[in-house]
């Protein structure tokens, strides 16, 4: 098919997420087929973003400034924090301008099977943020699996001592949903977490 050089590039492009081997092949041949204005602008991009990108001291977003855009902006909702498992959350949560207030990335969820508890998570600096002052509601967004329930459970458990209000994302139906091809969990959630109309 080709030399070394043309392996490893297929090789680290198969690692990336939704990217499997044959996937990785077909980019590799496009990036290929026209490096100057494909590949290189792509080299080029990923090294200055290597070099600029920093983790954000304050809620772990991503992103070329510490403090955070997120966090700098004065026009944001400052006494509202939304609590996310992973930097993805945060920029899906950002594309559809959903929350105007601040951002805390815990870098996962508690569990069991994968090894990872309490001092794995980045809860330090948001009790930090909290007893601050000047927060007033902690929203937990965090996934609808075992893992997120148990994190917010206990998260919700180290929370209370502020006098903070904790919220949690609704959970259930997504709209355009068919409640016959649900799982029986989802179902469950949607009914639990009805709301007046």
């Amino acid at each position: 098919m080709g030399g070394p050089e043309i392996e490893r590039l297929i090789t680290l492009l198969s690692r990336l997420p939704g990217l499997g081997p044959r996937s990785a092949r077909r980019a590799a041949l496009k990036l290929l087929q026209d490096p100057h204005t494909r590949m290189l602008p792509l080299a080029s991009a990923l090294a200055e973003a290597a070099a600029a990108i920093k983790i954000c001291t304050l809620c772990g977003n991503l992103d070329s400034a510490d403090p955070c855009l997120i966090c700098s902006d004065p026009h944001r909702e400052q006494s509202v924090v939304c609590v996310v498992e992973q930097v993805g959350d945060v920029w899906a949560l950002e594309r559809a301008h959903v929350h105007r207030g601040l951002y805390h990335v815990l870098g996962g969820t508690l569990s069991a099977l994968a090894g990872q508890g309490p001092d794995d998570l980045n809860v330090r600096p948001l009790l930090a943020r909290i007893q601050g002052g000047g927060i007033s509601e902690v929203i937990l967004a965090l996934g609808a699996t075992v893992d997120g329930a148990t994190t917010a459970h206990w998260l919700t458990d180290r929370l209370r001592v502020y006098w903070v209000t904790i919220s949690r994302v609704g959970q259930g139906v997504p709209m355009g949903g068919a409640l016959d091809v649900l799982d029986d969990g989802t179902l469950a959630a949607a009914l639990r977490s009805r709301r007046a109309v």
